[in-house]
Parts: structure tokens; sequence; C-alpha cells
């Protein structure tokens, strides 16, 4: 004889399901699109690079202050304090996207083996690592700015610092067009970093 569970079991047997239902939100809290970073200078399907610990780059994961270790654009209201731009949400942060970008850049420019990511099984002799100082939108000018500190070891004991620096100016603080400009000056500091390296 088969039984079939009443109405009051079933109901019993899904609450949990249900009030998990009411706790997740799927639509509402979703922006409306993610901001990444496109490097100008791609390497076209197919080409590849050789070298050896001489020759090859590591990319070091890169630093970032507090409020840029974010998915969020930091707007710079006054001199001692900052906001988050509505809508503006990174698809991960941006020192991460950056890195990458920067690799392609020097890949593309250079065509020396560059690796992105400290695998310390890789034998490189020369690294690349940095901080990311700033990284998004300055309310009192109307601009997006971006700053690297770049560090790579020489010869020996030898290390080289730099910093540089990309400003796109007359930006309306509105998510599309400062993820426009925040792109045009990655690849700005970008093309920078590549040319110092060499």
């Amino acid at each position: 004889m088969i039984r079939i569970p009443n109405r009051a079991k079933i109901l019993a047997s899904l609450a949990p399901a249900l009030a998990l239902a009411g706790c997740v939100s799927f639509g509402p809290d979703a922006p409306p699109s993610l901001l990444t970073l496109t490097s100008t200078a791609s390497a076209a399907a197919g080409v590849g690079a050789s070298g050896n610990a001489e020759t090859a780059l590591v990319l070091s994961e890169f630093e970032a202050p507090a409020r840029l270790d974010v998915t969020r654009v930091p707007v710079q209201v006054t001199a001692s304090e900052i906001a988050y731009l509505k809508e503006a949400v990174w698809v991960e942060r941006p020192a991460r996207l950056f890195r990458r970008l920067l690799a392609e850049t020097i890949r593309t420019r250079s065509g020396r083996v560059v690796i992105d990511g400290d695998d310390p099984g890789v034998l490189a002799n020369s690294r690349l690592s940095g901080t990311l100082r700033e990284f998004g939108y300055d309310a009192a000018t109307g601009s997006v700015v971006i700053s690297f500190d770049a560090v790579r070891n020489g010869e020996g004991t030898a290390v080289t610092t730099r910093r540089f620096e990309a400003v796109v100016p007359g930006v309306p603080a509105e998510a599309g067009p400062v993820g426009v400009a925040l792109n045009q000056a990655a690849n700005d500091v970008a093309g920078q970093v590549a040319e110092w390296i060499g």
C-alpha cells in the first residue's frame, strides 16, 4: 500500500527552502553592468614568445590601499573624504585587472616572456611589483586619476622605482564615462611602464 504524505508534511519539508529564498536577492541590487579593463595593445592569436631567465619578466601581485582594494570606484570628494561612485562596479579588484593589462602591454610591445603572477616555480631574474596609489575619480576636477608606483629589481641587489600617472579630465561622474576614462588612463600608464621596462 502506497501512502501519500498529507499537505502539512509537504509544507513542513519545504519550509527551509522557502525561508532561504526570502534571504536571497537576485535582481534589484545588481548593477546594470560591470567594469573591466581592456588592453589597446593585444597580441594576436598564435603569437608566442620565448626567452630565458635573463630576459623573462615576472609581474608579482600589486598592492593597493584599502579604499582601492575593493570592486567599487572611489570618488575623492574632499581632501579627507571619499565616497564610491553609484553603479560603478569592477568585475574584480582593480589591482589585479591592471596587472593583467600591464602584462599584455609589455608582452606585446617588447616580445619578451611575461609571467602574470607570482609563481615561485618560474625562473626569471627580472621582477616587477608595485602599488596602485590612485585609481578613481576626483570630484573637484571632474577627472579620473591613476597613479602607480613601480618597483623592479636590477642586477645583483639593485632596485629601481618610479611613479607613473595618467589623468583624463572632463569626465562626468557617471559609471559609463568614468569606466571608459579609467580604461584609457590605465592603458596610458601601462604604456609608460612598458617603455620604462624596455
